[in-house]
């Protein structure tokens, strides 16, 4: 990758910047002749879901500066809100100069379940499942093997047991879990299909009845950190110095650890770019969200999922961990086109990478998110993108966008009505 095409990114116009990502060998020459070829056709829109009508349109962009592992990024991001591939890119470039993000990865293991009730004896059917573990886990591969032969499949079991509650009116429930390698893809089918698979057999161990056989999309077992560390000058912000910030911006995230008013915007803040790069990618959204605010949740309490605080040196150090259940290859990625593209502006070669660029995503969206609140606000940030949101609903194209928007700045009311009397106004000057 060769930055210096991409200096002052946000300047250029639509065509410069496909030129640019083309000069900094990122994407290739056949990426400019794709044009609606990234759009989703009817026939193969009609076949992804029931009842298809019409596309719904996001627009796709994207974030720099993403220096993750040693490795350069262009990170795609499809979303509709103002102001986040901004911030994202704004916080990056801060970290970058920090030396950028270290993350960690843990092994990929994914989760299905069996829930079983009416047991007769909860203890007979515990030691009955432990001590016929290897063949459990023999009929779970069994019944998708092509995903044993390419390395992965069905690797531990384990048991919960939910209580009787009375008060709630449940019945006591045994739960076996399985713990699966499903190696480069998600795995939702792989996981349900092993699941089903051995659903009788537990029932005859357990003398019980399966309720139902299912992943669980909370990936306790597939967790990526992201950890930054930044020294305190290049915190410096207008009247605020490197360490004003640094203190303010660590209890920031001490008061959505103890709030749980605070910790859900905090967390949406994160989950603003999480969704965003994962939505691009062509992975599952609503279960990396699901799973994300489970996890936010572990201790019993919701609470910030990143973590800030001061080094010994006096350096700002910042994490977040996270569970991350993505593919890279299977579903909408091997068939959507903009999937398609995204994967190859990102780059990445396997479901790890893309973890890590994911988690890195979302601890600079933290990062930039946390340093305009403790500063001059996050409302300074929204404005622009905002009057330009408001310059196109009242109207306005071509050079009258920008002449709006930046009226609009300075304007008493910054609404609808506000921009549509400047267009009017920007018009009969025209005339």
């Amino acid at each position: 990758m060769d930055k210096a095409y991409l200096d002052k990114f946000y300047k250029k116009s639509l065509t410069e910047r496909m030129d640019a990502l083309v000069d900094a060998n990122i994407l290739s020459s056949d990426d400019l002749l794709l044009n609606e070829g990234l759009l989703l056709s009817d026939e193969l829109a009609d076949n992804m879901i029931e009842n298809y009508l019409i596309t719904y349109q996001l627009p796709l962009g994207a974030a720099l500066n993403f220096l993750v592992d040693g490795k350069d990024y262009v990170v795609p991001m499809a979303i509709e809100e103002p102001s986040v591939i901004a911030a994202a890119s704004s916080g990056a470039k801060i970290i970058a100069q920090a030396g950028g993000f270290k993350t960690t990865i843990s092994e990929r293991i994914m989760i299905g379940q069996v829930a079983l009730k009416n047991i007769p004896d909860i203890s007979l059917a515990k030691s009955n499942l432990t001590n016929h573990k290897k063949d459990i886990l023999k009929k779970a591969n069994a019944a998708h093997p092509s995903i044993v032969n390419r390395g992965g499949g069905a690797k531990d079991l384990s048991i919960r047991v939910i209580e009787q509650d009375e008060e709630a009116a449940t019945p006591e429930f045994l739960i076996v879990h399985i713990h699966i390698a499903t190696m480069e893809a998600m795995g939702a089918n792989i996981i349900n299909t092993m699941m089903e698979g051995i659903t009788g057999y537990l029932e005859t161990l357990t003398g019980g009845t399966a309720l139902m056989s299912i992943l669980s999309n909370y990936a306790t077992e597939c967790l990526a950190t992201a950890t930054c560390q930044i020294p305190v000058h290049l915190l410096k912000r207008n009247d605020f110095s490197g360490e004003d910030i640094r203190d303010r911006l660590i209890e920031a995230g001490q008061l959505a650890y103890v709030d749980p008013y605070r910790a859900v915007t905090h967390n949406k803040g994160i989950m603003n770019g999480i969704d965003a790069i994962v939505l691009a990618s062509g992975n599952d959204w609503r279960a990396i969200s699901a799973g994300v605010h489970a996890y936010a949740s572990r201790s019993g309490q919701y609470r910030a999922l990143s973590s800030w605080r001061k080094a010994e040196n006096g350096d700002l150090i910042g994490d977040l961990t996270l569970p991350l259940p993505v593919g890279s290859v299977g579903g909408s990625i091997s068939i959507h086109p903009a999937a398609q593209f995204s994967k190859r502006l990102l780059g990445y070669q396997s479901a790890k990478e893309l973890e890590a660029v994911i988690v890195s995503v979302g601890l600079a969206q933290n990062f930039s998110a946390l340093k305009a609140l403790v500063t001059e606000g996050i409302q300074k940030g929204h404005m622009g993108l905002q009057a330009r949101s408001l310059a196109i609903s009242a109207g306005a194209t071509g050079k009258a966008i920008e002449q709006v928007s930046e009226q609009l700045k300075y304007a008493k009311n910054m609404n609808l009505a506000t921009a549509k009397e400047l267009l009017q106004e920007i018009l009969s000057l025209e005339e």
